[in-house]
């Protein structure tokens, strides 16, 4: 487990140095236009969203690892190529081989973390995660943009050498990992890979997961560098440098409310947090009305959408050791890469979607903007207040079961999961 954080630390790391400088690289550094660097950002989307339905399978059949050393291999080719790219061709080749590598690594890794937990241990090891993830990115993108210089295209082919240095020092790591044995594809005959997953579209607790999980993604996470510093810049007034201070503060809360945050979140319903999330963002969206639509002074206006990023990381903060355990949870045995699968492939259907929606939205409509995520963000607690009901309390209150086992000395009785 200790490995795979240290992995988790250095690819979240790695890609720190290069994505809050990808736009300026291509449309300005490589001289390539805006249209060639946002068709890069899509780039990564789709290629995403095509690799994720094969990765599933292919961790379920062949485990975690091996699909994870492939992915790493793949990022760091394109990391390297992408550094070194003079035509649009070559970029939005490099960006592909980057992009399908990073989708690829997120369930392989959530897989592992599965792998080497039990049900007690497992909320911490996804908040440990999450903390080691947001923690790199930062360091990573704050030692890149003292590195990075706009005049010099070398200072940025340094930051993808390092990027793919990162991978690769990965690989190396990974490989000294000696996962438990977990059931395999081969293992269960007569499943295929179109019954697996009609055997997940089956279960309604995790499809009505992944609908939840999409509105999650889409209102808070689709909207951080699209429609809400859109919204920031043209309705709040808000200065880039505040716009850097915003990020910082929801980096700064994440990293140090998780540990805290988990002690609360450990000792209650799942979907209880998950509804509490909600509102806690209903509350940023309104910080960020006000911000943009109210009559205050630049200072508060500053203020208040600072104070919006800042809440989101809270929200963010009880999310991890919450929603990743219980796609675990949801899964039949020796299925657990193909659920991870499914849901990363949600996220990022919710992240191709959420800039495009929320984009000009943000930057031209600015109350309907306002309201339609502040609905979004209520939708959250409506959605997991509905899915609580259809969870066994395994699943929605698995410290409850365990406690039970101890004080009786026996097996708890589960409901039957709903169908």
């Amino acid at each position: 487990m200790r490995r795979i954080h240290v992995g988790n630390a250095l690819s979240a790391f790695g890609l720190g140095f290069t994505v809050p400088y990808l736009y300026v690289y291509v449309a300005q550094v490589r001289g390539l236009g805006a249209m060639t660097a946002g068709t890069v950002l899509a780039v990564f989307a789709v290629a995403a969203l095509i690799v994720l339905p094969f990765a599933g399978r292919a961790i379920v059949r062949r485990g975690p690892l091996p699909v994870l050393l492939a992915a790493l291999v793949t990022a760091a080719v394109g990391a390297l190529s992408l550094g070194l790219a003079g035509s649009a061709v070559t970029v939005l080749g490099s960006a592909a081989l980057l992009g399908a590598g990073q989708a690829v690594m997120q369930p392989a890794l959530a897989t592992m973390i599965v792998d080497c937990s039990t049900a007690d241990t497992r909320s911490r090891a996804f908040a440990m995660q999450f903390f080691l993830q947001n923690l790199g990115l930062g360091v990573g993108g704050l030692i890149g943009g003292h590195l990075v210089d706009t005049t010099r295209v070398s200072s940025f082919t340094l930051l993808f050498a390092i990027e793919a240095a990162m991978f690769l020092l990965l690989v190396v790591v990974m490989t000294t990992v000696r996962m438990p044995h977990s059931p395999r594809f081969e293992e269960a005959p007569g499943r295929s890979a179109k019954g697996s997953w009609k055997q997940l579209l089956g279960n309604r607790a995790m499809v009505q997961l992944c609908v939840l999980g999409f509105v999650l993604f889409f209102a808070c996470y689709g909207q951080f560098e699209s429609g809400l510093s859109a919204y920031g810049v043209e309705a709040a007034g808000i200065s880039t440098s505040a716009l850097g201070s915003a990020l910082a503060a929801n980096t700064g809360v994440i990293v140090v409310a998780q540990f805290l945050v988990l002690r609360f979140v450990e000792r209650r319903r799942r979907t209880r947090v998950i509804a509490a999330v909600g509102l806690i963002w209903a509350v940023a969206w309104l910080a960020a009305g006000y911000a943009g639509l109210g009559h205050g002074s630049r200072e508060m206006a500053t203020a208040a959408f600072v104070s919006t990023y800042a809440l989101f990381g809270l929200g963010e903060a009880m999310l991890s050791p919450t929603v990743a355990p219980l796609v675990a949870d949801l899964a039949p045995e020796g299925m657990a890469g193909q659920y991870n699968s499914a849901f990363a492939l949600v996220k990022q259907l919710a992240l191709a979607v959420g800039p495009a929606v929320g984009g000009p939205m943000g930057a031209s409509l600015h109350a309907p903007y306002i309201v339609t995520f502040l609905l979004f963000s209520l939708g959250i607690s409506v959605l997991a207040m509905r899915l609580g009901r259809g969870l066994t309390v395994a699943q929605d209150q698995p410290w409850s079961t365990r406690s039970r086992v101890v004080t009786r000395g026996g097996t708890t009785p589960i409901p039957a999961e709903a169908s």
